[in-house]
């Protein structure tokens, strides 16, 4: 029998459950799915917390990776043995498992360059790497862009992508070892938010003009750092809020401030369309494969400790991505 980590109620940690799970066949647009490796992110913890409303009981997680074991009646874009990868949102919950049925619309083929792993690390991360380089400004040699949490996954997707283009990336981070690690991997400049002040940094390192871009994923303990990084007729991007929503303000807040312009994008809205899916997907799956772009995949869990993931990934000691090894 299958396994699946779900979820009865919503909270911490805790709430997870390994349980035994029946598949069952494909339906109609649907596919049987065998996976070998799925991914961890940190919007799973909305799902669980309740900051994303689902139906209980549920399943947890909207990316994996994995082999076509069945297809679904009308199914013609796969085909049985197909290495292929996802990710989603509501659509795709229940990630979190040996296998399951999946929407063939979802699924991505693999390249054979492109490992199971390396699929489950990235493709979400990829994905959103790529629309936020792609798609939201028209970033060109010289720029400046704050990246906060720059060690994390998309945060080292994001710092190589943004140095092949000539933009020079400063990097919030929370440790040292963090700092070194997205050095490493793009950042030209590392702030430690735990004992700096990132505007005034960000100032000093622009000489006073400021950042083009921020793309912040913290939220609240960072927005108002992040609007004040900005340069005149700077780009807001909020793209998570791991530390917490961001409290309603009054928009002359951006006028005050220089005219800023902010957007809170959400990655189903840029992959939504097949054709734009595709697009990005081989535009990161290219550079991947190329070593351009190198993924770290820097925590590997088993299924069963979940709960355990879920703990490391809010407490903020991961690096990378981090994936579960079916």
């Amino acid at each position: 029998m299958a396994k699946a980590v779900r979820m009865h109620e919503t909270g911490g940690p805790e709430v997870l459950r390994y349980e035994d799970v029946a598949v069952g066949e494909p339906g109609p647009g649907q596919v049987r799915l065998r996976h070998v490796a799925v991914g961890l992110n940190y919007a799973d913890t909305y799902f669980r917390n309740g900051t994303y409303p689902i139906p209980l009981p549920s399943g947890m997680g909207v990316e994996a990776a994995g082999v076509v074991q069945a297809l679904g009646p009308g199914v013609t874009q796969v085909a049985v043995g197909d290495r292929v990868t996802y990710t989603g949102f509501v659509n795709t919950l229940g990630a979190y498992s040996t296998e399951r049925l999946v929407p063939a619309d979802a699924l991505i083929q693999l390249p054979e360059s492109i490992s199971f792993e390396t699929a489950a690390a990235m493709t979400m991360r990829g994905l959103t790497s790529a629309y936020l380089m792609r798609r939201l400004y028209p970033f060109k040699p010289g720029d400046t862009l704050l990246l906060h949490a720059a060690a994390g996954g998309v945060g080292l997707i994001v710092s190589q992508w943004a140095k092949m283009l000539g933009v020079t990336v400063i990097g919030t981070v929370s440790t040292e070892e963090k700092a070194e690690l997205a050095r490493a991997h793009g950042c030209a400049h590392t702030i430690n938010y735990s004992h700096e002040d990132v505007a005034a940094r960000v100032k000093e390192i622009t000489a006073g003009v400021g950042a083009h871009v921020v793309f912040d994923s913290v939220g609240k303990t960072t927005f108002m750092a992040s609007l004040d990084s900005l340069k005149r007729r700077g780009l807001m991007v909020c793209v998570g809020t791991a530390s917490g929503t961001i409290p309603p303000f009054d928009p002359q807040l951006l006028a005050r401030k220089g005219s800023l312009f902010l957007t809170r994008p959400a990655l189903a809205d840029y992959i939504a369309d097949p054709a734009e899916k595709a697009e990005l997907a081989a535009e990161i799956f290219g550079h991947v494969a190329s070593g351009r772009i190198k993924i770290e995949i820097n925590q590997h869990y088993a299924l069963q400790d979940a709960v355990q993931a879920h703990r490391d990934l809010e407490s903020r000691k991961t690096t990378g991505s981090s994936i579960f090894v079916i």
